[in-house]
Parts: C-alpha cells; structure tokens; sequence
C-alpha cells in the first residue's frame, strides 16, 4: 500500500483525509454501541422484552462481533484491507436500517448479530490500513491516537446522542447510523487506496482453523453473554467445549504450511498485556455504563433526554485522548500512560460506590470526569502496545486481536453485571445495594488491569512494550 509522502513524524493533507475516513468508521461503530444503551428502556417499552431478552440486543451484536473479529482480521490481510472495509461498511449499513424497521424483538436482535458480524470485518480492516498506511514510530502513534480518541468519542457521544435521538423515537438510534456510514462510504471509495493481499505461501486457505476458531470464539462469547441467563453446569459445558476448540485450533496452526494464525505472534508478553488490559478496560466501562444507564432511568424516572445529557461529559475523552495523551505518551512513555488511566479508572468506580438516592448531579461528576479521562489516558496507548512491532502482513490479524479484546470485555462486563443486577433485583426492580454490588465488578476490572500493565515495568519493560 502506498504510504503518504511525508517526514516521519508528520501527516500529509491525503494521511489526514485517510486517516479521518477510517476515524469517522470507528466513531460509528462505537456511536452505534453506546446509542444503544441509552435505548434499551424504550426498546423494551415498546416491543416488549423482558431484563434477559433486553440483553441480547446488545449481547448478540457482541456475539457477532466477537465470534468473527479474527476472522476478520486475517481476511483483511489476505483478501486486501480496501476491498473488506467497503464491503463490510455497505452491510454494516444495510442491516442498522433493517434493525430500525424491527417489529418484534427477534428481528431486532438477528439485524444486530449481522451488524455485529460486519463490524467484526470492518473495524480490523480499517485499524489495518492505518498501522500500514503511516510509518512505524511518531506518525503512526499520532494516528493512532486521533484514531483512538475519535473511536472513545464515538463510545461517550452515543450516549447523548443517543438520548436525543430515543427522545424523537428509538428506531432512529439505528437510521441515524446509515446516513454517517454512507457517507463515510462514498468517501473511502474516492480516498483509501488500493492494496494487496499478503501473499500465501504453498496456496490455499486454512479452512479447519479457520472454521475451529470462529466456532471457538462463538462459544466462548456465548458462554459470557448468557451467564446471567443459564446454570452454572450449561455455562461450564459451554465453556468447556469453547475451549476445547481453541485446543483444536492450536493442533491445526501449529501443523497448517498456511495458518490462519501464526502462534508467534501471541509469544509476545507485551502483546500480550496489552490485550489483557484492554479487555478489563472495555469491560469495567461498559458494565459501569449499563448500571448508570439503569440508575438513572429505571431507580431515579430521568428520561433518555437527561440520561444523555447527564453522561456528555465522557465524551471529553474525544477532545484529551488526541490532544492531552499524545503529549503524556512523548513525556511518559506508553506504559506509564496505560497504568495511569486504569488506576483513574479505579478511583471513578470506588468513588460512585458512594451512589444515593438522591445523589446531585455534582455528587456524580468527580467520578465521570476520573472516567472520561482514563478512557482517554488508557485506550489509544493500549492500541498502539497491541501493534507495535507486528509485520505489516499481520497487522490486519493483531488488529484483530486487539478488537476481540475489546469485544469479548465488553461482554464480559455487561454479562457479569447484568447477571448481578439480574439477580438482586425485586419485583420493583434493582435497589441501591444491588447498584453498589454491581459496581464492584468494574472495579475489580479496573484494579486487575492495573497489575496486568504495570507488571511490564516490574520485569524490566519500563516502556511496557518493550
């Protein structure tokens, strides 16, 4: 792929118009997720659904997403990054609109596995087209981070405007996503460039491990989003068999002339951590989301218009993550950076244990303000540790990986709290004690990251990527 002309740590008039196309594709994936949390409450309204059913709006775009992403990743890098991007933003496009036209709730929840199957290709491919279009070092940490700080933008905004949007009526938190992606598609067409496939030594594709793994990744997400719902010896069964796949997989890879997946790649500790820390950050977040969601509309009767509103201000991170981090990240080095917003993540969850009945609006912003600023500290630095230093011809699949991490915590965390708000809830619904006790489950999230990426630094990574 042709890289822009330019000194290394600088970005072109055409990097910058590249870069924002592929920006403006995470921006909407991450809208299309938190838009949909501020309209669950009138989604279930309207079409019916119990707390359970209600779930699985978000749960089977998960399952989608995290059952296909590394798949996706790899198709990327050996069907051309360009042509998957395109292909995969016209379904992404196609199947949001069909969700709007939902009647019943079934409908509504096949429309989001598909949108969440598109993503799982779209959001690899463009991440990809990135981490090769601009030179390793300095240029690709900036557009990285602007890459990151839109997408975390995307994440914070669909919350408010989300709540506008379900104050109009909830089937537009799914039309308004096809007007933003068509003309993010129109715009990709004319500017991202053309590419080519990795080529695959000794021809042909590995069909076992590819079918091995995405059965493996269906499994092992449908084992998290179902916690709340099933006994603990389905989960187990689930769980198990999840695993035993993965088991297969790695049989096939490590016998395959052409992997899927070259298990090398996951030989790198950094790597590693920085996938770990980015599933408990996306999993603390979106669990810590979904119990404010609920306080807020369910225990205190706001509306979807004031839950938006009263949850703008984690839209900052679009605003710190390419202006504040960047400087951190030149000033710190990323490590430093990573463990500083996971620890900022754990003071914001501790401090809303405090939540009260009648908690002021400014007895809740220390917390959101610690948040919005640890989203922004943590997530752009995690997605450059996860692809620093991978070989162009990988950088699609270690894309991949990345975006699992961030699925498969998100599914976590929402399964794990849903599960706990599930469980202590009355017949007038959740209390305050089952808020707090929901709320230990981001927090613990936050404080095991803290000593997954700072371990880095304990065994002589000062960088943490190092």
């Amino acid at each position: 792929m042709p890289t822009p002309t330019a000194p290394a740590d600088r970005l072109t008039g055409r990097g910058w118009a590249i870069l924002i196309v592929l920006s403006s594709a995470i921006f909407l994936e991450g809208l299309d997720v938190s838009m949909m949390g501020v309209a669950l409450p009138s989604i279930r309204a309207d079409l019916g659904l119990s707390t359970s059913s209600l779930q699985w709006v978000v749960s089977a775009y998960v399952l989608g997403y995290g059952g296909f992403v590394l798949l996706g990743g790899r198709a990327s890098d050996l069907l051309g990054r360009r042509r998957m991007f395109v292909l995969w933003l016209t379904v992404f496009l196609l199947f949001s609109g069909l969700g709007g036209l939902a009647t019943d709730g079934w409908m509504l929840i096949v429309a989001r596995f598909v949108t969440g199957v598109a993503a799982a290709f779209l959001t690899p491919a463009g991440l990809s087209i990135i981490t090769t279009t601009f030179t390793e070092g300095p240029q690709r940490n900036q557009a990285l981070l602007v890459y990151a700080g839109i997408a975390a933008g995307g994440f914070s905004l669909g919350m408010v405007i989300g709540g506008l949007l379900t104050s109009i009526g909830w089937r537009w938190v799914f039309f308004a996503p096809v007007l933003l992606a068509a003309a993010i598609l129109v715009a990709g067409v004319r500017l991202i460039p053309h590419d080519t496939p990795a080529a695959r030594t000794g021809g042909g594709y590995d069909v076992g491990g590819t079918l091995s793994l995405t059965a493996a990744m269906l499994l092992l997400v449908y084992t998290v989003v179902m916690l709340p719902e099933v006994s603990a010896g389905r989960t187990a069964t689930t769980a198990a068999a999840g695993v035993a796949l993965l088991a297969l997989f790695v049989t096939i890879e490590r016998r395959s002339s052409t992997p899927l997946l070259r298990l090398g790649l996951l030989r790198s500790a950094p790597l590693v951590r920085a996938n770990a820390g980015a599933m408990l950050l996306l999993a603390g977040f979106v669990g810590f989301q979904f119990i404010a969601v609920l306080y807020l509309q369910e225990y205190r009767g706001w509306s979807e218009l004031q839950t938006g509103l009263a949850l703008m201000i984690l839209g900052l991170d679009a605003i710190l993550a390419p202006t504040l981090t960047p400087v951190l990240v030149r000033r710190f080095g990323n490590g430093r950076v990573i463990v500083a917003g996971l620890m900022l993540a754990t003071i914001g969850y501790a401090l809303f244990l405090r939540v009260g009945a009648d908690w002021t609006y400014a007895a809740m912003l220390p917390s959101l303000l610690l948040l919005t600023t640890a989203f922004a500290l943590a997530y752009g630095p995690l997605t450059i540790a996860a692809t620093d230093g991978v070989a162009a011809e990988e950088q699609g699949l270690a894309s991949g990986v990345l975006t699992t991490s961030f699925q498969f915590g998100a599914a976590l965390g929402l399964a794990v709290v849903t599960a706990v708000v599930v469980s202590g809830s009355g017949p007038a619904g959740a209390d305050l004690d089952t808020f707090r006790t929901a709320l230990l489950v981001p927090l613990a999230g936050a404080v095991i990251g803290v000593a997954i990426t700072a371990s880095g630094r304990s065994h002589g990574h000062p960088g943490f990527v190092a």
